[in-house]
């Protein structure tokens, strides 16, 4: 006979129901934690939803399914039962509760018996390393049985790092059995966090800031890259912390008047950031572009010089004083980002002017717009009316949804007109 209440039985633990709560129990690291430093909390008791008295009379053949599954299966669990429909359709007893005696069963239960075992093994070898490291396993129960014997590996570099403060040496100089430069850049995060266990103090971010993309002012990320020459990447700002030597930042420039001698024939040169900002040339006009085709074709231009741009993050031009008294153009995307990345620019350089960034150029390449991921939200408090007005357009779908235009999709007549005209 077909049940009469189908609806009613969707909302019954069912033993895979059951199985997920422990499994995101897993997930979240508490079984494991538990394991490590058992507290109070087994005997575990999880209660199940069951069929009330009248869902046991309209669907009895649904709830006694329901329950043999759960009897069934017992063995890593046991089930508390109660009394339902004594008055009605006679006295039944169904699950109502599964307890599980010890956290090992309840691993057992989720199938993760033998990485259970894995985990207490190397919780075990990383205490042997340093008794304080228990506490990062306790933090990260997860991460220490995915990372398995790397974990051993970034222990010893993390002591390593408290006893050695400024080494002053390239992270390639560092001799340690089975670590090398890539190991250390790919577990940083973990390193710093080891180590500060090590020195009781909370980690150091990895980060400058809040992501480019994430809402909020400009001013706490970019900023915080402008004045920090060295730390632009996660990996030159853990080099840093750490007092280790970084190979240094690299400016890319070309000359764009043939008179201006350099070296020999050399126009398109790659200096280090501290030789760029002691360069002495007859330049009065300085242009700045991200894109590295734009920045091989750019014509011929008297007393002239352009920068290849690396997008956010110009600490390479905080100290270039003899910018001051360049004329400095800034072209960038057409979207909310590249207008932050002239707003970071700015933080340097307040006089830099924007070019190919205004709404006839926008208007004029519609055929080439794309779309921007993730728009910037941020308060840009350093973009003259003009630009600001495109910058809320663009981020308030104005011209169309996300709408951004690539400064390589540009007409290069159009974009070489308009350069021209800028003064020099």
């Amino acid at each position: 006979m077909p049940a009469k209440n189908t609806g009613a039985s969707r909302t019954w633990t069912t033993l895979a129901g059951l199985r997920s709560l422990s499994a995101a129990t897993w997930e979240r690291g508490q079984l494991l934690r538990e394991a490590l430093e058992p507290t109070e909390a087994y005997p575990r008791r999880r209660a199940l939803k069951r069929p009330s008295a009248a869902e046991l009379r309209d669907d009895y053949a649904a709830a006694r399914e329901w329950a043999t599954e759960l009897f069934a299966s017992v063995g890593t669990y046991t089930l508390e039962t109660v009394d339902v429909g004594r008055t009605t359709i006679g006295s039944n007893h169904l699950p109502a509760a599964a307890v599980f005696a010890r956290v090992e069963d309840e691993v057992a239960f989720v199938g993760k018996t033998q990485e259970l075992g894995q985990f207490r093994s190397l919780a075990e070898r990383l205490t042997g390393v340093d008794p304080a490291l228990s506490t990062w396993a306790m933090k990260r129960p997860l991460q220490l049985l995915a990372l398995g014997d790397a974990a051993l590996s970034a222990a010893r570099v993390a002591l390593w790092l408290r006893a050695n403060p400024g080494p002053g040496i390239y992270l390639r100089q560092l001799s340690l059995p089975g670590v090398h430069t890539k190991f250390i850049e790919t577990h940083r995060r973990i390193i710093d966090e080891m180590l500060a266990v090590l020195q009781h103090r909370p980690p150091e971010d990895d980060q400058p800031g809040q992501s480019a993309a994430a809402d909020g002012a400009a001013s706490d990320e970019t900023d915080g890259l402008l004045l920090n020459p060295i730390a632009r990447t996660p990996a030159a700002r853990f080099a840093e912390r750490h007092g280790f030597l970084h190979p240094p930042e690299l400016v890319r420039f070309r000359l764009l008047d043939p008179e201006i001698p350099l070296l020999g024939d050399a126009r398109d040169v790659m200096v280090t950031a501290e030789a760029f900002s002691t360069l002495r040339l007859p330049v009065t006009s300085v242009l700045v572009t991200e894109n590295l085709v734009n920045f091989l074709a750019l014509p011929h231009r008297p007393r002239s010089l352009a920068l290849f741009g690396a997008g956010y993050g110009f600490s390479s031009l905080r100290d270039v004083e003899w910018m001051r008294d360049c004329e400095v153009l800034y072209w960038g995307d057409l979207d909310t980002h590249g207008f932050r990345i002239l707003d970071q620019l700015r933080a340097v350089h307040p006089h830099v002017s924007s070019v190919l960034m205004d709404e006839a150029t926008l208007l004029a390449h519609r055929e080439a717009w794309s779309v921007e991921v993730s728009p910037s939200r941020a308060q840009l408090a350093r973009l003259t009316p003009e630009e600001a007005e495109v910058y809320e357009s663009l981020g308030n779908n104005r011209y169309g949804n996300d709408v951004r235009l690539e400064q390589e999709l540009i007409r290069w007549d159009w974009a070489l007109e308009r350069i021209a005209a800028g003064p020099v």
